[in-house]
């Protein structure tokens, strides 16, 4: 009797324990209020904005330090949307390119020792604003493995144009990166 008693204690504390810890992917998504012009009707700029606060608000919530704002990851970010729109290829190889392509040519790479990442994404209307991409990037594994990665920086970039015969898709590019020495968590 006592250790089905104590059975039961455990799998009731268990439950609790549960119950009281929302699921990780939700917890790390901000709310509107928290990160403004979720819903694509902004302009671009305050839509990446928003997506750069997605991006802090999970880090933060993570336990992990914020991303600062790299000019040349937002740059690489940018040439690498205009790839993937120029060439017509969702892909982190765009136009036959590593993916470090872009991030070598605005000069990230440029010190001896780096460690990045890339988030690609596309949508159209409702499936292309900063909450819908950001909610499948934390979905993903890999993804999410970035967003929540040892990196110090971060680039974004938001394109609209052509993508394999579908107009009007948003195309979103994040660049990750950090230089050796430094740490984000």
């Amino acid at each position: 009797m006592t250790s089905k008693l104590a059975y039961l204690a455990v799998a009731i504390a268990v439950v609790v324990l549960l119950s009281a810890v929302p699921s990780a992917g939700a917890s790390l998504i901000a709310p509107a209020t928290a990160c403004p012009d979720q819903t694509g009707t902004s302009s671009p700029v305050a839509q990446e904005q928003a997506m750069r606060c997605m991006t802090n608000f999970a880090r933060s919530r993570a336990d992990l330090s914020t991303l600062a704002d790299s000019p040349q990851l937002d740059l690489s970010s940018e040439n690498k949307g205009a790839d993937v729109l120029g060439c017509d290829s969702f892909s982190h190889t765009a136009c036959g390119r590593e993916f470090t392509y872009w991030m070598q040519q605005a000069g990230y790479l440029s010190e001896a020792c780096w460690h990045v990442g890339e988030n690609l994404a596309w949508g159209v209307g409702a499936y292309g604003t900063v909450r819908s991409i950001f909610r499948a990037w934390m979905r993903s594994p890999e993804h999410r493995r970035n967003i929540l990665g040892d990196y110090e920086a971060l680039g974004l970039n938001r394109q609209v144009g052509e993508l394999e015969g579908q107009a009007n898709t948003v195309v979103w590019t994040a660049h990750f990166g950090s230089h050796c020495g430094t740490s984000a968590s």
